[in-house]
């Protein structure tokens, strides 16, 4: 319970977060793509520079999670190709739902019904990806 306690707390501060700084606006998702604003560009830099401070930090230090657990990151395979590939499908959808999907549950926190369309689609997308995996080449 404890755990779902402090799940629930960070889910709802960032909800409330998303919400305030604009990220799950549809306007100004329409905005960036059509390279009419800095508003997201500048978030989305500013969560990439973060993260990879963060990255390297937990690498230098060794930090341990809550649990007294070394934090392991293992590498990732490199290659071009399937960034490109999943990067531009992410962004083609992202394009035509207006909305990415951490802010989809954020829009259906403040009760936005039609969401509903997009979760729904989306999981049937990650079902069929699911499905397909093991013939896409990775």
């Amino acid at each position: 319970m404890k755990s779902f306690l402090s799940f629930f707390s960070i889910g709802l501060f960032l909800g409330i977060l998303f919400i305030k700084s604009e990220v799950a606006s549809w306007f100004r998702i329409y905005e960036m793509f059509q390279f009419k604003s800095f508003h997201m560009y500048g978030i989305i830099g500013t969560a990439i520079v973060l993260g990879i401070i963060l990255t390297k930090y937990i690498k230098i230090t060794q930090a341990k999670d809550f649990n007294g657990d070394e934090i392991l990151i293992s590498p990732k395979e490199k290659g071009i190709t399937r960034y490109l590939t999943g990067g531009i499908i992410f962004g083609l959808g992202w394009a035509l739902a207006g909305a990415c999907p951490g802010p989809m549950f954020v829009l259906l926190g403040s009760l936005l019904p039609s969401i509903l369309v997009l979760i729904l689609g989306a999981l049937l997308g990650t079902f069929v990806y699911g499905m397909l995996r093991s013939k896409l080449p990775h």
